[in-house]
C-alpha cells in the first residue's frame, strides 16, 4: 500500500486520486493494490477487511473513490455503504461495488444504499482502472454483465412496473420514478434524451454516448442529468435498472418496441 499523496506534481499533472480498498481476502487486496498503484495518478492509501472497518478507514482518510466488496465478515459492503452515505463528512467519497454473478441480493441493497457503480470482481485490469476514473469523474454505472441479474432481482422484489428503482438511501421503501412506459415521465424524454437512455443503458460512457451520437461530452452530461431528474432516479445505476425495470430497453443496449427506439 502506498503512503501519502505527494504535493509536488508539474503543473498540469492531473491530481493523484486517493483510493480505499475493501475486501475480506488479503490477496484480492493485494492484487486491487498492485493494479491501482501502478496507474501514475491513483493511489491506495487505506484497506479493510470488513465492513465496519471500511467505515472507519473511509471517515478517518476520506478517500475519493472506495472498492467495496460485499460479502464480509462483521458488517458486509451493503450496509458499509449505507453507514458512508449517512455519513455528511463523506459525501464526496465515491463507492464502486465489486461483484460476482451470485450477489444479486447484495448489489440491489447496495443499489438501495447509494453505491455509484457496480463491477465484477474479475473485470480486466483496466476496466477496473476505468471505472475508478468514471465514478470520480461524476458518472455512475452498471456492468452490462450484471444488468440483466440486477433488473431480474428487482423484478423479483418489487414486480414489474412498480416505480421502486430510485430509492434513496435510508428511505426503505419505493421512490417515485416512473414505472411503466405509458407513465407521463417517460412521455416527457425528448427523442435526444431516448436515444442518450440506450446508449446509457448500454454501458456507455459519457464520452462513447456522445462518440455514437455525435455529441459533446457536455452534453451528454446534461441530457444524463435531465433524465435522471425526469425519471426520480438518484444516479446512473439508477436509471439503468429503471429503463430496463420498465421495459423501455432491452439487452445489448437496444430500445424495446415501445416507440422510445
Amino acid at each position: 500500500m502506498s503512503g501519502a499523496t505527494g504535493s509536488g506534481l508539474a503543473a498540469g499533472t492531473p491530481r493523484t486520486l486517493r483510493l480505499v480498498v475493501v475486501d475480506d481476502q488479503p490477496t484480492i487486496r493485494l492484487g486491487m493494490t498492485m493494479i491501482l498503484d501502478h496507474e501514475p495518478d491513483l493511489q491506495v492509501v487505506g484497506e479493510a477487511g470488513d465492513g465496519q472497518a471500511a467505515v472507519d478507514v473511509v471517515r478517518a482518510l476520506l478517500p475519493d473513490v472506495v472498492l467495496m466488496d460485499v460479502r464480509m465478515p462483521r458488517t458486509d459492503g451493503v450496509e458499509a455503504t449505507r453507514r458512508i452515505r449517512a455519513d455528511e463528512h463523506c459525501a464526496a467519497v465515491r463507492i464502486v461495488v465489486l461483484t460476482t454473478f451470485d450477489d444479486e441480493e447484495y448489489v440491489e441493497g447496495a443499489l438501495r444504499a447509494g453505491a455509484d457503480a457496480f463491477l465484477l470482481k474479475d473485470a480486466e485490469p483496466a476496466t477496473l482502472v476505468d471505472a475508478v476514473h468514471r465514478v470520480h469523474a461524476g458518472e455512475s454505472l452498471l456492468d452490462p454483465k450484471v444488468t440483466r441479474q440486477v433488473v431480474a432481482r428487482w423484478r423479483t422484489l418489487v414486480g414489474p412496473g412498480s416505480g421502486a428503482v430510485g430509492v434513496r438511501a435510508g428511505d426503505g421503501g419505493a421512490g417515485s420514478p416512473a414505472g411503466r412506459v405509458d407513465d407521463p415521465a417517460w412521455g416527457s424524454l425528448t427523442p435526444r434524451e431516448r436515444e442518450v437512455l440506450v446508449e446509457v443503458a448500454g454501458g456507455g460512457s459519457n464520452r462513447a454516448v456522445g462518440a455514437a451520437l455525435g455529441l459533446s461530452e457536455a452534453t451528454v452530461k446534461a441530457h444524463v442529468h435531465s433524465l435522471l431528474t425526469k425519471l426520480g432516479c438518484e444516479n446512473r445505476a439508477q436509471l439503468v435498472v429503471a429503463a430496463y425495470e420498465a421495459g423501455v430497453v432491452v439487452a445489448r443496449g437496444r430500445a424495446a418496441g415501445t416507440g422510445l427506439g
